[in-house]
């Protein structure tokens, strides 16, 4: 799952599936919530940090650099430091996953894209009749092609199958 940091959604996705859950930080707020907490002289400096560690080439080599990114950053701006501490593994967990997916998995841009353009499709429907309203009306702004998804990179090799999970699980 990948999330924006809300701690109620990230809560209720562990309550419904477990602990064992990987859960992905959205890499794009982490990174806003890292130059939130950086005075503004350093925001191009972070970012050409943040940049270097979350998108180095191999697991081992983000790790390296993730250690480094903590070192330097607790002497420059500890607030962001002690941030990245307090996300942890979960902004990582994207290196798990097979490299050609990494780059789908490190943000949640293309469900937001998707939630907006639906949103600018209905925006003239003020109430929708029932809750059953809203995947239909998704389910035929896709059939029309009005909106259009984008294929997420690497899902031609996966590196472990899927456990199925009951989609009722989550009604």
């Amino acid at each position: 799952m990948i999330v924006d940091g809300a701690p109620g959604l990230e809560a209720a996705l562990v309550a419904l599936w477990g602990e064992d859950l990987p859960i992905q930080r959205c890499t794009l707020h982490e990174q806003r919530n890292f130059l939130a907490h950086a005075p503004k002289h350093l925001h191009d400096e972070l970012n050409e940090d943040y940049r270097d560690m979350i998108y180095a080439g191999t697991a081992a080599d983000i790790e390296k650099r993730r250690k480094a990114f903590l070192r330097k950053w607790r002497l420059k701006g500890r607030a962001v430091a002690d941030s990245l501490e307090e996300v942890g593994d979960r902004l990582f967990t994207f290196t798990r996953l097979d490299p050609s997916q990494w780059k789908s998995a490190r943000t949640t841009n293309a469900i937001e894209r998707l939630n907006g353009e639906f949103r600018r499709l209905i925006k003239t429907q003020t109430v929708l009749p029932g809750a059953e309203t809203e995947p239909m009306l998704l389910w035929a702004l896709l059939a029309s092609g009005q909106i259009q998804m984008r294929k997420v990179d690497g899902w031609e090799t996966p590196s472990q199958p899927l456990e199925p999970i009951p989609l009722d699980l989550a009604a």
